[in-house]
């Protein structure tokens, strides 16, 4: 692939907005930046959450189309509405993009859910995105990981390491509040957008994976949002049982007895025999905490 010159970064949509930002929140992007026009080309696992779409978005702005691709790994793991979100990203900011199947559910190690279930994921994905970029003369290959997520588990990070995937929002020491207050200020719609991980992260480890339950539980979630529910959700599959984490600012109304039938009438609609609205509201990695792989 032969690649053209570099160009200056264009100007991003809201760039005309008051200045607001810490200093240091201005500095991290600068060198965001910086270490993007020094790797040159890029090729990006494009999964439309928060992250990617920024740095998809200082990507293609620092290196330009022509040395800048985002791809996005398609799968039943991968939740309709967020490839929605990548999809409308792409469109409104210029970015290219391209789609590729993944299939992880053919790996019976990824299927049988262990805990380490994210390693045979990423290692998919990776062992398909990384040829791709070898094969169009990309530089780097990049993800999404900021600098809070190292602190978490994820045992999909060791997949990447092993390609050599590189986390340049980690490495400038960008946060996700940080990536937030940026994404605004470019005018992204889901700047403010829950985190919405891959529908696997809904089955408890050690129960299998299968595309029926993935689509069992992504309807039921659809179903909940249908309503009207905002903010952090999931719908996690606990056999015939859904236990719906709702976020605290919306426990309360869903408690309701009304408002608890509709909910529990539209997770039903998915297929799920009895509903449970999970008392303790959200938790991020709750699973984790259940599967004993991380302290409560």
């Amino acid at each position: 692939m032969s690649l053209p010159p570099i160009t200056s970064p264009s100007p991003t949509p809201g760039a005309d907005l008051p200045d607001t930002l810490p200093v240091a929140t201005e500095a991290k992007e600068r060198a965001l930046t910086a270490w993007l026009l020094a790797r040159g080309s890029a090729l990006l696992g494009f999964s439309g959450g928060v992250d990617s779409a920024y740095l998809a978005c200082v990507a293609v702005d620092a290196l330009g189309p022509d040395r800048f691709l985002g791809v996005i790994g398609r799968s039943a793991s991968y939740p309709e509405e967020q490839w929605r979100e990548a999809r409308a990203v792409a469109d409104r900011f210029g970015i290219p993009v391209i789609e590729l199947d993944t299939d992880e559910l053919a790996d019976p190690s990824y299927a049988a859910n262990p805990a380490n279930r994210c390693y045979f994921c990423k290692s998919e994905l990776w062992g398909r995105l990384v040829p791709v970029a070898r094969e169009r003369g990309f530089a780097a290959v990049l993800d999404g990981t900021n600098a809070d997520d190292r602190g978490d588990y994820r045992p999909g990070a060791a997949a990447a390491t092993e390609l050599d995937v590189e986390s340049p929002l980690a490495i400038v020491g960008l946060t996700k509040d940080e990536i937030r207050a940026l994404s605004r200020r470019r005018g992204l719609s889901g700047w403010d957008r829950p985190a919405s991980p891959c529908l696997s992260s809904r089955i408890p480890y050690g129960t299998a994976v299968t595309s029926e339950r993935l689509r069992r539980i992504e309807a039921a979630e659809r179903a909940v949002r249908e309503l009207g529910v905002t903010g952090d959700l999931r719908v996690r599959y606990h056999g015939e049982l859904a236990r719906v984490e709702l976020s605290r600012a919306e426990l309360e109304r869903w408690l309701a007895p009304a408002e608890s039938r509709r909910l529990h009438a539209a997770v039903r609609s998915a297929g799920f025999s009895r509903v449970a609205i999970d008392l303790a509201g959200f938790r991020s990695g709750s699973l984790n905490v259940l599967g004993g792989v991380t302290g409560g």
